[in-house]
């Protein structure tokens, strides 16, 4: 029997990029064997070198096979297990899924700076710049505008979860985290993000992490 493939993964409370593949094989039901290397410290640099040759997590390791970089990884488990349920079937709705993800994998770097990921985190009154404000501003119309032209088949962006939605969990932790008003569209897409069993996992985990000095630091 063929060995599971591995993921590694970075803290669970802050390594966003980490939770959006893992998400996706969880979510799909992928068996997989996981390595956690806890970010900001010396095990981190230490280990990292054997998995990634770009030093940084997540990265999948299938056989002889390396992926690295979340949204590669996702794609790479969409071909590999999921025969292709990983992007919504129509062509249209694929297309605005593929662009919705990757407008999220390289933009939005004001919201990723101002309300990092901190699973544990709960504030009041965040402060944000106009910039972060335009990048909130801008998820919620994204999510709006796949839900309501997509989404009528079930509870997420594009009714079945998918790796759009995978994309974007990290971002609903953010918003859980620094407390961001959301309307009821926005606040029903949410909703349903954070009942997924894989990610009440993910954040079962994050309760008895340590703390990354580094990132505690930033924030």
């Amino acid at each position: 029997m063929p060995s599971k493939p591995v993921l590694v993964v970075g803290s669970k409370n802050y390594s966003s990029w980490s939770l959006r593949p893992w998400l996706v094989l969880r979510v799909f039901d992928v068996a997989f064997d996981e390595v956690l290397l806890p970010l900001d410290t010396p095990e981190f640099y230490e280990r990292i070198a054997t998995y990634s040759p770009t030093g940084r997590v997540p990265v999948l390791h299938d056989g002889d096979i390396r992926v690295w970089d979340s949204l590669a990884i996702a794609e790479y488990a969409n071909e590999r297990w999921l025969g292709g349920r990983g992007w919504p079937a129509d062509a249209a709705a694929r297309g605005l899924a593929r662009s919705i993800s990757a407008e999220m994998h390289s933009g939005f770097s004001a919201l990723r700076s101002e309300l990092p990921m901190n699973c544990r985190k709960r504030v009041k009154n965040h402060p944000a710049s106009a910039e972060a404000q335009v990048d909130v501003a801008r998820v919620k119309a994204i999510w709006r505008q796949a839900r309501e032209r997509f989404g009528k088949g079930g509870a997420f962006l594009f009714g079945a979860f998918g790796i759009a939605d995978a994309m974007y969990a990290p971002v609903v932790l953010r918003f859980v985290s620094y407390d961001v008003a959301l309307d009821p569209v926005e606040r029903a897409y949410a909703d349903a993000v954070l009942a997924l069993p894989a990610l009440r996992e993910w954040l079962e985990a994050t309760v008895n992490e340590p703390l990354a000095p580094l990132h505690e630091q930033a924030r």
